[in-house]
């Protein structure tokens, strides 16, 4: 495991997955939303995104967290394992809404992008539903014949799996 991409709705974990995951591999980790947005929410244009990605997925390690479905693409063909963090709408609400409450909004600089306003939620709460089987989709068409997919259901299954990567680790 040295490429890691790490995809799944808002609130679901996927940077603080991330963060953890980088330390057992010693891999240098990527948030996408700390690579499309500026400080004042500006996007980056999508073929910089893109290739802002390229130049990421070429390095002999990595982990990076963040849908971007127009550009998963990029990161599927060159991992080697895919997270997807399939947790419950309710859980994934709870946890943009438990991230405001913990870290304000803005830019944290640690992967916490917060701007919560009527898109996010509605996101998060149809994600399973629109988003969901598009991102399955194309992990079945460009990862999986050469990487493994790991579906992490709840934040309980997060930390034993964790716990099981560190474990084979050492």
């Amino acid at each position: 495991m040295k490429k890691v991409a790490i995809v799944g709705c808002g609130g679901s974990g996927k940077s603080h997955l991330a963060r953890e995951l980088g330390k057992i591999l010693d891999a240098p980790v990527t948030h996408l939303d700390a690579a499309f947005y500026d400080d004042e929410w500006n996007a980056l244009p999508m073929e910089e995104f893109a290739e802002v990605q390229r130049g990421l997925i070429s390095r002999p390690k990595w982990v990076i967290d963040g849908n971007y479905n127009s550009t998963l693409q990029i990161r599927l063909e060159a991992c080697d394992t895919v997270v997807l963090m399939d947790v419950s709408t309710p859980a994934a609400l709870w946890g943009v809404l438990s991230r405001q409450i913990r870290h304000g909004a803005g830019h944290k600089g640690n992967g916490v992008h917060n701007r919560i306003h009527w898109g996010v939620i509605k996101y998060v709460a149809t994600y399973r539903r629109a988003m969901r089987p598009r991102v399955l989709a194309k992990i079945e068409e460009f990862a999986a014949g050469h990487a493994d997919v790991v579906l992490l259901t709840s934040r309980r299954h997060t930390r034993r799996w964790l716990q099981r990567v560190a474990a084979q680790r050492s």
